[in-house]
């Protein structure tokens, strides 16, 4: 089961797309950040904005975010 809910992750975007690609994009930042950290810098990436649990992917994480408003995007033209 995919936490947080779809239903709910809609209210914080414009459609099935917005959530995919926002969602995909901060999931490699995160990634990055990890592996920043295990290469013993600190990157340019932020770190997760939600509470990091053991077991918790980077899409999890950036679903999280989403879900919490922490996340916000805008369209470019």
């Amino acid at each position: 089961m995919i936490k947080p809910r779809v239903d709910h992750l809609l209210e914080h975007a414009d459609s099935q797309y917005a959530v995919v690609v926002v969602a995909a994009r901060r999931a490699r930042q995160i990634t990055s950040y990890y592996n920043s950290l295990s290469e013993g810098g600190y990157g340019e990436y932020p770190p997760p904005m939600v509470p990091a649990e053991p077991g918790k992917g980077a899409l999890t994480l950036a679903l999280e975010e989403l879900a919490n408003d922490k996340l916000k995007y805008e369209y470019r033209d």
